[in-house]
């Protein structure tokens, strides 16, 4: 069976930081009221299964088509238990990716067991050169972390891999359509800190959303954003970067405020995507979970990964188009590149 599959596992709802641009909405506004429906994802953790489940289905990755599993959240490394659960990922032959906020690689440990559990990747998010620009884009519920404690826990998960092959360490930037200056100021940051990877992505953010006219790209910010990619792709300072069709696609998705069309999808073939919740979406994108009927909706929990993944058509013609699809894409097609060792 070849391996091929790769899953976006959000394992854990909670998050020390409340990004206004974030996918699981805002913590004071779901205290009010919780959001009900499928696919909607809160940062109160009230529907989180438990490591238990989480660990059973891990249990049955090995001899499945799972090839990768890149975990997030939330923010994975706030949760102990996600490096018992490295552990049992790893042992059953799938690649590792973490995507965190940076800050808990500060703690004690944390950098040195990603290390020693041989993780393959570790994501990490920084949004602006600036810190106060950062910190106002990512600001940390405490007030206590930020743009410079993201830097430090870089540079002592680096410190502490050295010479080792793994993991290979990124840095994804978030592009608002205000600060375009960022996909190639950040990433002259991310080649002095000494990262392999680096990948800017365009915000994705639902029509009706309050802040979707301020972040979100239009037109006629298109000629300043390809600007700013083909410097990025002509002189990309040693880091190794999504391929050039990623950073087409990153400029043919804020040229329309349409649904658009996907040709030949990876979602629902190659791509997976798991909630804290257990339930299992073809990919992450919150138009394809609305339109997947309910009798088809499927969930980990009790799930055997060697027969879970058994029936997979390739979504051909995908209709339900967000930038969310365009952000996907180095996950399936970009990590491999990514993860090589020596690669530039």
């Amino acid at each position: 069976m070849p391996r091929d599959i790769t899953l976006l596992w959000a394992l854990r709802s909670p998050c020390s930081f409340k990004c206004p641009q974030c996918y699981f909405g805002e913590l004071d506004d779901h205290k009010e009221e919780l959001p009900e429906g499928p696919g909607v994802l809160s940062h109160i953790p009230v529907r989180d299964i438990d490591y238990a489940a989480m660990d059973a289905f891990a249990n049955t990755l090995a001899d499945s088509p799972v090839e990768r599993v890149v975990l997030a959240g939330g923010e994975p490394l706030d949760w102990l238990p996600t490096l018992s659960l490295i552990k049992t990922i790893k042992e059953s032959g799938c690649q590792v990716v973490v995507a965190t906020n940076g800050v808990p690689l500060t703690r004690p440990g944390i950098a040195q067991r990603l290390v020693a559990l041989g993780v393959d990747g570790v994501s990490v998010s920084l949004d602006s050169t600036d810190p106060a620009v950062n910190d106002q884009m990512r600001p940390s519920r405490s007030g206590r972390a930020g743009y410079r404690e993201v830097l430090a826990g870089v540079r002592t998960l680096l410190n502490l891999r050295g010479s080792a092959a793994g993991p290979r360490v990124g840095i994804y930037t978030v592009v608002y359509r205000s600060r375009p200056q960022e996909i190639t100021g950040v990433a002259r940051l991310a080649g002095e800190l000494g990262v392999d990877y680096y990948v800017p992505q365009p915000v994705s953010l639902p029509p009706g959303h309050k802040l979707f006219d301020e972040l979100c790209h239009t037109l006629d910010d298109v000629p300043a954003v390809a600007d700013q990619l083909d410097r990025l792709q002509n002189d990309p300072g040693g880091l190794v970067l999504p391929d050039a069709d990623y950073l087409r696609q990153f400029v043919a998705s804020i040229a329309t405020q349409d649904s658009g069309r996907v040709a030949d999808c990876y979602g629902g073939a190659q791509l997976f995507f798991i909630q804290p919740d257990g339930s299992l979406w073809d990919c992450p994108s919150d138009r394809r979970i609305a339109a997947t009927a309910p009798s088809e909706q499927r969930s980990i929990v009790g799930a055997d990964a060697r027969t879970l993944f058994a029936d997979r058509p390739p979504c051909t013609d995908c209709s339900h188009f967000s930038r969310d699809c365009v952000n996907m894409g180095p996950l399936v097609l970009g990590m491999p590149r990514f993860l090589a060792r020596g690669a530039s």
